[in-house]
């Protein structure tokens, strides 16, 4: 396939769809099956518009296995190739797998499978931002975190001892890259689905 941006790949990471483990913050506003529905529904969601157009490289990162059958049967469907999350915490995780795409590549974005605000237009725009003089791109999110991050060399600083899940993580990201030098770029605002709210936003699209 001939990429707009051969140079350059989208990580998409995903847990396995499994009853209680996923989209736990909506529940009991949805029972557990349900709350696992919608993540599905999200997450292939993602996987449409991330391949929807040849923009790059897609890998679908998996967790806590790559051969839940959910994988399997998304890689059948669309472009995308399986790959293992590997670490503690969230921020190794993240780390280990920007690391690992950029050494075959010289751009790397990772994204999240719960952020309906997305359009592939943002995806070209976030590899597009990663330059010569910038070295981070960040989608914030509208509850004070981000749900895209891209990188054009490793930067392990942004992944240790920081704020997962919590309001402040995109203000200690900026600290952050201050603090190291590192040159960013923060694009349009998103919104994800994590709170029985934000479900009903999805839900009126």
């Amino acid at each position: 396939m001939r990429y707009l941006y051969p140079d350059a790949v989208l990580l998409v990471f995903c847990k396995a769809p499994i009853v209680g483990q996923v989209k736990t913050r909506l529940m009991p506003t949805l029972t557990a099956e349900q709350a696992m529905q919608v993540h599905i529904e999200l997450s292939l969601s993602t996987l449409q518009r991330a391949t929807e157009q040849p923009l790059c490289a897609v890998q679908l990162w998996c967790a806590p296995t790559i051969d839940h059958e959910f994988f399997i049967s998304a890689a059948d469907k669309y472009p995308i190739t399986r790959h293992l999350q590997h670490g503690a915490d969230l921020g190794e995780r993240m780390n280990h797998a920007l690391c690992t795409a950029l050494k075959h590549y010289k751009r790397a974005v990772l994204i999240g499978c719960d952020c309906p605000s997305f359009t592939t237009h943002d995806l070209a725009d976030a590899i597009s931002a990663l330059n010569e003089q910038t070295t981070a791109v960040f989608s914030p999110v509208e509850d004070g975190g981000y749900v895209l991050i891209g990188l054009n060399s490793p930067q392990p600083e942004l992944f240790v001892d920081m704020p997962w899940s919590k309001p402040h993580l995109m203000s200690a990201t900026r600290a952050r890259c201050q603090q190291y030098g590192i040159v960013y770029q923060e694009l349009a605002m998103q919104w994800d689905v994590d709170t029985p709210d934000d479900l009903l936003r999805y839900q009126a699209l």
